[in-house]
């Protein structure tokens, strides 16, 4: 399946999680990326595919989720790192500057890395996903020092005018004992 769209959906009721999964997946022709448990309770559902299919699978589990939602996204044209760094598949990386932006919400959190990954020629490193962060989501990036300055402040604006940044950081030429167990 071509992958070319990401659609999120974030609840605050495990049992209504999991209806909206069924009826996401009942409609429209998505692949199933992510459907868990997250910290504090929640349920997170993430669901790739073609622009339209996307929006139609994301509308269906809005409609039913009612009350029940936290958060959700629809990101048309998703950048080519999203999806591996958001499965957990890893390339090794030279890191030159390390990025960081932390956001209170994880549809906050892959927008605001979408945007950053396409603000700047930036490399995500990594993207972690509310699992033992107290429902919190982070990416990581490098890159030259100006490249990741520039996407941590686009990232980093988008989350905060929703008022969900938790903090930014960029560290130039990090020690290697800092990500070493890391990356």
């Amino acid at each position: 399946m071509k992958a070319d769209a990401l659609g999120l959906i974030e609840l605050n009721s495990i049992a209504a999680g999991l209806e909206v999964v069924d009826a996401m997946l009942k409609a429209s022709q998505v692949e199933l990326l992510i459907a868990r448990t997250i910290c504090s309770g929640k349920y997170l559902v993430i669901v790739v595919g073609d622009v339209a299919a996307v929006r139609a699978s994301v509308d269906s589990g809005m409609a039913l989720a009612e009350g029940a939602v936290i958060d959700h996204i629809v990101l048309p044209r998703v950048h080519r790192d999203i999806l591996p760094a958001v499965s957990g598949i890893n390339h090794l990386f030279e890191i030159k500057s390390l990025g960081v932006i932390e956001s209170f919400s994880v549809g906050s959190l892959l927008e605001a890395a979408d945007a950053a990954a396409k603000a700047a020629n930036v490399e995500i490193v990594e993207i972690r996903l509310a699992m033992a962060l107290g429902g919190k989501a982070f990416v990581t990036l490098t890159g030259d020092i100006s490249a990741v300055r520039a996407a941590v402040d686009v990232g980093a604006d988008l989350v905060a005018k929703k008022g969900l940044l938790v903090n930014k950081a960029v560290i130039a030429k990090p020690d290697p004992g800092l990500y070493r167990d890391y990356i």
